[in-house]
């Protein structure tokens, strides 16, 4: 009767990997439970999630081919485009969610498009460290990709988009094509405050995304900085962005809750591969109680004030709480 803080499964986000096939049911090594799902997969399990009461899923897209221009993610036939447009015939009261990310689909691996520095010669294959740092990836250009690639994903039937890239000014690139392509309605749900963390490994592997040179510390956020994440999702609600997200949820608990505190728009908190399998592997070793864990961690990410979670425990913990 005083408990302060409830969960529902109407505060869940479940997200599915996309990709290639039929009847292909891939688990995730480091995310047992965690499923490559070809499109006719995907079906049946948006059936089962919105059965349970969860009113939505993120989709990610593992493409055939990977390029430099990330053609998979805009392609009117890409895996996502094809999932939604699925869904929205199976399962038509989902509300679908499209993540607006480029590392899927480039063969380097990266969130936006890669230009080599003059240094950059010869040394991409004798020493990785040296390629790092002899190219960089290019903002604006890639603001280009990202705004088709959202066009793309709302005429197959994402209801809402989602860009994860955190390349600077994408929230106003993409407001302007949406707008510009009869799109007003379709509502942004920023990656506001993304940071660089250590705690997307298993996820790196599900989306087969993981970069093939450096690291994303140049456009990712510096995990030290709460000051400058308000910054950034201050400069995304001037941009246009209809909801805002921080990204991880656990070790970015104060993030939440100051975001919380300071903006008045939907929040959502993103608990993401490496916490799930955390607990996953913990409790397969007998660590701790995985149903106790599970429902204490998304308790504090509601306790810190999102209002949303995107989470891989959705399903599990929707039975619990039914």
């Amino acid at each position: 009767m005083v408990r302060e803080t409830r969960l529902s499964p109407q505060a869940f986000v479940y997200p599915l990997f996309v990709c290639p096939g039929e009847g292909v049911r891939k688990e995730v090594r480091s995310m047992p439970g965690v499923f490559n799902l070809s499109v006719d997969e995907v079906v049946k399990e948006a059936r089962e999630t919105y059965a349970l009461g969860i009113p939505a899923v993120i989709l990610f897209g593992l493409p055939e081919n990977k390029d430099e221009v990330a053609t998979g993610a805009w392609a009117e036939d890409g895996m996502v485009q094809q999932a939604a447009r699925a869904l929205k015939r199976e399962v038509p009261g989902l509300v679908l969610v499209g993540d607006v990310c480029l590392c899927e689909y480039m063969s380097h691996g990266h969130c936006g498009i890669v230009r080599s520095t003059p240094q950059s010669l010869g040394a991409a294959v004798a020493d990785p460290p040296a390629a790092a740092a002899a190219y960089e990836i290019v903002n604006d250009p890639t603001l280009e990709l990202l705004a088709r690639t959202s066009v793309s994903l709302a005429r197959a039937g994402i209801d809402i988009i989602a860009p994860s890239d955190m390349m600077d000014g994408r929230v106003a690139a993409i407001r302007q094509a949406l707008d510009a392509a009869g799109q007003q309605n379709t509502p942004i749900l920023s990656y506001a405050a993304k940071f660089a963390s250590g705690f997307y490994g298993p996820f790196r592997e599900a989306a087969d995304s993981a970069p093939q040179f450096g690291d994303r510390r140049s456009y990712q956020m510096d995990g030290a900085n709460l000051r400058e994440a308000m910054r950034e999702i201050e400069a995304d609600i001037e941009e246009g962005a209809d909801m805002i997200m921080v990204k991880p949820a656990l070790p970015y608990l104060d993030v939440i809750a100051r975001a919380r505190e300071r903006f008045d728009l939907p929040l959502a908190a993103y608990q993401v591969s490496g916490e799930y399998a955390m607990i996953e592997f913990a409790a397969r070793n007998h660590c701790i109680d995985h149903d106790r864990v599970m429902m204490e961690s998304l308790i504090s990410i509601r306790r810190a004030g999102a209002s949303m979670i995107l989470t891989y425990f959705a399903k599990v913990a929707a039975r619990l709480l039914a």
